[in-house]
């Protein structure tokens, strides 16, 4: 594993105003930060060079398409089942936004958005005929909370 990059506080704050919102302009960015256009260009430049910005997206309120519930699904797997099995399970699905394996029980969590219980249980069922699960449980979410703002944070 490399080494993090050597990042100041105006990266780090740069980074803070793009996770809140990707759409601002360059000088609207420098402006908050206290550069010009071109040197807020060259500080974003740098971070994507780095690897440390990987993409800009958008985010959707799936309840307003129709997707109204969302759950998670705990997965178990035969004893000898590769990561990449697992993931196949539920990479193809359209109701799958992620995929977590990890270490212990449960073997993966897949984070799942539907229509409507009978539309979660087919996506249950279609997790469960994939050759390698072996048991499921699903959690339905309540309610989300997320921090008004993501700020990321130095290294201490």
């Amino acid at each position: 594993m490399s080494a993090p990059p050597d990042l100041d506080s105006v990266d780090h704050d740069l980074l803070g105003l793009l996770q809140r919102n990707s759409r601002r302009t360059l000088a609207q960015l420098g402006e908050e930060v206290g550069l010009s256009a071109a040197a807020t260009k060259r500080r974003v430049d740098r971070l994507e060079r780095l690897g440390v910005i990987t993409g800009y997206t958008v985010r959707i309120d799936h309840e307003k398409l129709g997707w109204t519930l969302e759950a998670f699904t705990e997965l178990s797997v035969m004893g000898h089942s590769r990561m990449a099995e697992i993931e196949a399970a539920a990479r193809d699905l359209p109701e799958v936004l992620r995929i977590f394996t990890t270490a212990g029980d449960p073997d993966a969590l897949v984070h799942l958005r539907v229509r409507d219980m009978a539309h979660l249980r087919h996506a249950v069922d279609q997790l469960r005929s994939s050759g390698q699960v072996t048991g499921t449980k699903t959690l339905m979410v309540l309610s989300v909370w997320e921090p008004p703002e993501r700020p990321t944070r130095p290294a201490p």
